[in-house]
């Protein structure tokens, strides 16, 4: 009995130090798996900052490249200007050039001056109501306008001017050219003489 007994004790004893064994065992790989589960989370949160990064610059930089394209083109001045002239579709309409002469593009955009001069004074010209358009010239290439006047019709003598004097748009330098024009004497001789803007001669 007393060896059933023994015998008995030492199984049990032996069961339990298993049992024991195998809790300390599922408590450990529990540590282990939460711990590796961290670095896994933290590529994931890494991951979308490169992406963010190298998409900005391409979206920023579009705008400024376009803006640099275009500043690069000024205003023409009267010196790399040639102006001429000749009739317009009909009476009393006259065409006038603007070439660029010189080595750059430039751009043109509102009403020239012009004053047309003779024996008789000098009137200006008023503007017409047409809008103005950005016009950029190349080198050799020209911009127009017209000058509308009203023809003596009279029978009489009327105004004669010999000179067009036009003022590119935004400058304050002149170029002249010879004209005929005849317009009735009248007491408001700039109510018979408009001119529209550059870029819209035909």
């Amino acid at each position: 009995m007393r060896a059933k007994k023994s015998t008995l004790l030492a199984v049990a004893f032996a069961a339990g130090l298993s049992l024991t064994a195998c809790q300390s065992d599922d408590t450990a790989s529990t540590g282990a798996g939460g711990s590796a589960a961290a670095p896994v989370g933290d590529s994931g949160t890494t991951t979308p900052d490169p992406g963010t990064e190298t998409s900005a610059p391409a979206t920023s930089t579009s705008p400024e490249s376009g803006a640099n394209a275009d500043s690069g083109v000024g205003t023409c001045s009267a010196d790399q200007l040639a102006l001429s002239q000749n009739h317009g579709m009909g009476e009393g309409d006259i065409l006038v050039h603007l070439k660029n002469t010189g080595d750059v593009s430039c751009r043109l955009k509102g009403f020239p001056g012009v004053d047309l001069k003779g024996a008789d004074g000098t009137v200006s010209a008023d503007r017409s109501d047409l809008a103005a358009p950005l016009v950029t010239v190349a080198p050799g290439d020209e911009a127009r306008f017209t000058l509308h006047y009203t023809p003596n019709l009279s029978g009489g003598s009327g105004v004669t001017y010999t000179t067009m004097v036009v003022t590119p748009p935004n400058e304050t330098h002149f170029l002249s050219v010879p004209v005929t024009v005849n317009v009735a004497a009248t007491d408001s001789p700039g109510a018979t003489v408009s001119v529209d803007p550059v870029g819209t001669g035909k």
